[in-house]
C-alpha cells in the first residue's frame, strides 16, 4: 500500500477525513508580503533622507529586489514552490513613479498599475498597508498623534489616498483589499501626556476611515514597544482592540507584537466573540518582535489549532509579515509560507470533536492521552501528498530550485 493509502487510513480510523482537509487546507488564502524580497526598502524617489521608523532588517545576504520587475520576478518564484491559494501584500512604498516624485499624500492606484496588471495575470488578488515609516514627515516619531497639525494633516492624507488605492485595486481584480494601518508612534521615555496622542490618533483614524468605500477592508494592528517607542506605544493593544469593536473594523493581530511569553492563539477565542473577522499576521519572534522567518513551531500549530476548533478559520484572514536579509529571501519566504500552510493542514487533521467529547464529558486524561498519540500521527506523508497535488515540489527538492535561482537570477544582482 502506498504511504499516503496508509497514512489516510491511520487518520480514518482516528474520524479524520484526510481528503477534506488538503481540500480545504488547499483553499485557505495566505498573503505574502512584498517586503521580505528587498529588506523593507521600497521604490519610493525620496523627498529627503529618512530612517526605519522602527522597522529595521538585519543582513547584507546578496540578491535583494531592486525595483519592481525584480521583486515580481522574485515573486513568481515563490508561487511555484509554495501549495495552496495566494494574495500579494503591498505598502505604499512600492509604488512604481517612473522616477517621479510623487508625495505619499499624492499617491494614485496608477501607481501600482504594473502591480495590477501582474496580479491579473498570476490570477491573485492584493492587499495593501500605508507606509507611515521611514519618512521625513515620521523622524519625530509621531505621525497620526502628532501635536503638530501639519505633520498630522500629512499622513491624515496619506491614509485617505492609501484607502482610495486598496479600493481601486478591489474592483480591478474583484473581491475585496484588506488594508492594514500601523503606525509607530511612541516616545522612547517617560511620557507624561498620553491621552493627548491617543485622542489625536482616534480623531485622525475617524477621518481617514470616514467614508465606506468599495472592496476596501479596514484593519488597525497594535504593538507592544518598537525602536524608539520603548516606553510609550500610542496605538497599544488595549487602544485598537477598543478602537476596532467601536468603529466596527478588523482589528489585526501580529504574532510578534506582545511580550516574548505571550501568544495570541488563547486572544482569538475572546477576540472572535465580538468581531467578525480578524487579521493574522504570523511571524516568528525570537526575542521579541525581531520578525523572524516562521517556522512549524508549537506557537504557530496553537493559532491555527484554535482556529479550528472554534470553526473561525474562514474568520481569519492570514498575512505572513516577517524579514530577515541575512538568509536567502526567496528560502525564507518559502520556508515560511509552506510553515503556514503545514500549520492549516495540522490544524484540520486534529480529532477535535474526539477531543472535545472526551472533556465535556470530565475524560481528560483520555484528552490527553489522545493529543500525544496526535503528535505521532503521519502527518508527513498527508503534507507530501498536498504539494504533490498542487504541483509543487515535495519535501526537500524546493531547495535545489532556490539554489538554481540563486545562481542564475539572484548572484547577478550587483
Amino acid at each position: 500500500m502506498p504511504v499516503f493509502d496508509r497514512a489516510k487510513a491511520v487518520y480514518a480510523d482516528w474520524g479524520v477525513d484526510v481528503e477534506a482537509a488538503i481540500q480545504k487546507a488547499l483553499s485557505v488564502p495566505i498573503s505574502i508580503h512584498c517586503w521580505q524580497a528587498d529588506d523593507v526598502s521600497g521604490f519610493e524617489v525620496h523627498e529627503g533622507s529618512t530612517d526605519s521608523g522602527g522597522i529595521m532588517a538585519t543582513g547584507n545576504y546578496p540578491g535583494r529586489a531592486r525595483n519592481g520587475d525584480e521583486l515580481r520576478q522574485d515573486y513568481d518564484r515563490v508561487l511555484s514552490l509554495v501549495p495552496g491559494v495566494h494574495r500579494a501584500n503591498l505598502h505604499a512604498i512600492y509604488a512604481e513613479t517612473n522616477g517621479q516624485l510623487v508625495g505619499r499624500d499624492e499617491l494614485q492606484v496608477e501607481h501600482f498599475a504594473r502591480w495590477i496588471d501582474w496580479a491579473k495575470h498570476q490570477g491573485i488578488k492584493l492587499d495593501f498597508n500605508p507606509t507611515y515609516f521611514a519618512h521625513p514627515k515620521a523622524a519625530s516619531g509621531y505621525t497620526l498623534s502628532s501635536a503638530d497639525p501639519e505633520i498630522q494633516s500629512f499622513w491624515i492624507r496619506h491614509g485617505i489616498v492609501c484607502r482610495n488605492i486598496a479600493s481601486g485595486m478591489a474592483q480591478e481584480l474583484g473581491g475585496e483589499c484588506v488594508i492594514n494601518h500601523w503606525i509607530p508612534d511612541g516616545a522612547k521615555d517617560a511620557t507624561v501626556d498620553r491621552w493627548g496622542p491617543r485622542k489625536r490618533l482616534i480623531e485622525a483614524y475617524d477621518e481617514i476611515l470616514n467614508d465606506p468605500l468599495d472592496g476596501c477592508t479596514d484593519a488597525v494592528e497594535s504593538k507592544l514597544f518598537g525602536l524608539g517607542s520603548e516606553d510609550y506605544v500610542v496605538g497599544s493593544f488595549e487602544f485598537y482592540l477598543s478602537y476596532a469593536i467601536a468603529r466596527k473594523v478588523i482589528f489585526c493581530l501580529d504574532m510578534g507584537h506582545f511580550h516574548p511569553t505571550e501568544t495570541i492563539a488563547d486572544k482569538l477565542s475572546s477576540i472572535l466573540q465580538f468581531q467578525d473577522r480578524v487579521l493574522l499576521h504570523t511571524s516568528r519572534p525570537m526575542r521579541w518582535d525581531s520578525d523572524h522567518v516562521v517556522l512549524f513551531s508549537d506557537d504557530l500549530k496553537n493559532v491555527f489549532n484554535e482556529l479550528t476548533r472554534g470553526q473561525a478559520l474562514d474568520r481569519a484572514i492570514i498575512a505572513l509579515d516577517f524579514f530577515d536579509a541575512s538568509i536567502n529571501r526567496i528560502g525564507a519566504y518559502v520556508v515560511g509560507i509552506r510553515s503556514t500552510r503545514k500549520a492549516i493542514l495540522n490544524a484540520l487533521l486534529e480529532p477535535t470533536a474526539q477531543l472535545q467529547t472526551l472533556e465535556l464529558h470530565g475524560k481528560n486524561a483520555q484528552k490527553l492521552g489522545l493529543l500525544e498519540e496526535a503528535k505521532t500521527l503521519p502527518f508527513g506523508a498527508i503534507w507530501d501528498e498536498l504539494c504533490l497535488r498542487a504541483g509543487v515540489p515535495v519535501g526537500k527538492a524546493w531547495i535545489d530550485e532556490m539554489e538554481s535561482y540563486e545562481t542564475n537570477v539572484l548572484s547577478k544582482r550587483v
